[in-house]
């Protein structure tokens, strides 16, 4: 090991364009907003400080070197952004995340570098890390040895957001709150089919009440809707006024929303199983009336819970719900599902990807989940241009082996020739924004014999070449033949 060297530490600040991606999601994720203050805890150059202060938040930061007088004060939100790897000496680092966190009021954010592909051989081996060529230090973590450090040292149970960023809650109720809400469905609320008069009359008075439906799947209790006092006093309970917005809609679509929120309910219990479950006193109220309104107990909550996850131990169980979905576009070897689709698929399936999203968060840019039916493993797979490009190519990946937790980093994007999709609706359900666009373009391209030879085009180049020797183009999502239009029967 070498001599102490002089590390110029202040060299690792970065200076950016553009919020850090930690503040980034804590926005995204309403941690920050502008009822918290920010605090941000050796900001560098400062510039995530201005950027959350000109969206009207109260903001502040501290840096050894590039702000020293500026006070250490506590927030509300602090943020301890790739300070950790950057410090060589392991002591103050420790230090450095006991401080940080003693200033926070309701959420730590903490980042760091996370070793997914293996720093180059020729950086100098320092400490517990290396120096670079800057001279600067870093320490690269796996994503589950930042976890187990961040827990260690504050005695906590740090939530993974996405690779090397956590969120450390002060309150458990939030924390299990904002658990939860990960694995969340959304839907939409059921139309109007009967004009109904009583129900016209009361539209207005009702809407509040078919939004708290449309999101927790069930009936308000006493104080939870806004305008309670008014419908109480025209209906007198929830469940009569519900009986007029049952009259003018389809109850099996509200009935079908109660069962996805039961199923909800399930996958975030059940991976609530791999930490000390939450005492039924922990849950934030909203989650206990929820369980009340769909299962018989806590306890049978859990139970029901931790059947599907245990089944995920059964040789084919996974192999199985794969073969059988009705949703994602299946190979030989994979199930690959839209992300916006996870929501929809069988509970087996979302908690076997809770599995994986447990460990890393949900990945930043991912567009496709690709569950590997022969190994345990969950892949993210990333393609920026799926709405826009009609053959989208793959920018990297991201796998996770359920296993050892172990995470792999692939890039594509500088390669000459990466994989690209077709069939794009295969991936997704039939009420997705542009299903349609995307199945005509898959109808055009079967019609001219395009996608026949699977080998040959699912790479850039081998599917340019398809379109050479086929002399048709694309355009939008609109196949051409040169010199004229290709039309489809329907537009015929």
């Amino acid at each position: 090991m070498p001599e102490a060297l002089e590390i110029e530490r202040h060299r690792a600040a970065i200076a950016r364009t553009d919020l850090s991606r930690p503040v980034r999601l804590a926005i995204e994720w309403a941690i920050l907003n502008q009822d918290t203050t920010f605090f941000d805890y050796g900001c560098g150059y400062g510039g995530d400080v201005q950027r959350v202060e000109n969206l009207g938040y109260t903001s502040a930061g501290w840096d050894p070197y590039y702000h020293p007088d500026v006070p250490r004060t506590p927030a509300d939100v602090v943020n301890l952004g790739y300070v950790l790897n950057v410090i060589e000496d392991p002591e103050e680092r420790r230090q450095s995340l006991i401080q940080a966190w003693e200033l926070t009021g309701k959420v730590l954010i903490v980042a760091a570098q996370i070793l997914i592909n293996a720093p180059s051989k020729t950086q100098l081996a320092y400490n517990d890390g290396i120096v670079t060529r800057r001279n600067t230090f870093q320490k690269y973590y796996e994503q589950e040895e930042l976890k187990t450090y961040i827990d260690q040292v504050l005695n906590v149970d740090a939530i993974p957001i996405a690779l090397g960023v956590y969120f450390v809650f002060r309150d458990e109720t939030q924390k299990e709150s904002y658990k939860a809400i990960r694995f969340f469905s959304t839907s939409s609320t059921p139309r109007v089919r009967i004009p109904i008069k009583r129900f016209e009359d009361y539209q207005e008075q009702l809407q509040p009440l078919m939004a708290f439906f449309t999101k927790r799947g069930r009936l308000p209790v006493k104080g939870e809707l806004e305008n309670e006092q008014e419908l109480l006093s025209e209906f007198g309970n929830f469940r009569r006024a519900f009986g007029v917005v049952l009259q003018a809609t389809d109850e099996a679509e509200w009935d079908a929303i109660a069962y996805r929120r039961s199923l909800d309910i399930q996958v975030y219990l059940a991976l609530t199983h791999f930490d000390q479950r939450p005492a039924w006193q922990k849950l934030a109220a909203e989650m206990r009336h929820d369980i009340k309104a769909f299962f018989s107990s806590y306890e049978e909550a859990c139970q029901v819970a931790d059947q599907k996850l245990f089944s995920l131990g059964k040789p084919g169980v996974i192999q199985t719900a794969c073969e059988k979905s009705k949703i994602g576009k299946h190979t030989r070897g994979a199930l690959y599902v839209h992300i916006w689709a996870l929501a929809a698929l069988d509970p087996v399936l979302r908690i076997c990807e809770g599995c994986a999203s447990r460990t890393i968060g949900r990945v930043d840019e991912a567009t496709l989940i690709k569950y590997h039916t022969d190994k345990p493993q969950i892949s993210y797979l990333s393609y920026p241009e799926f709405d826009s490009d009609p053959h989208p190519a793959l920018k990297a990946s991201i796998g996770i082996d359920l296993k050892t937790l172990f995470v792999t980093h692939r890039d594509y994007e500088t390669r000459a020739n990466p994989p690209i999709l077709h069939r794009k609706e295969t991936f997704v359900t039939n009420n997705y924004p542009r299903y349609e666009e995307f199945a005509k373009l898959t109808q055009q391209e079967e019609e001219l014999g395009l996608l026949k030879h699977k080998s040959d085009i699912g790479t850039r180049e081998g599917w340019e070449k398809c379109l050479a020797a086929h002399r048709v183009e694309i355009r939008g999502h609109q196949v051409y033949k040169k010199n004229s239009e290709f039309r489809t029967q329907e537009s015929e």
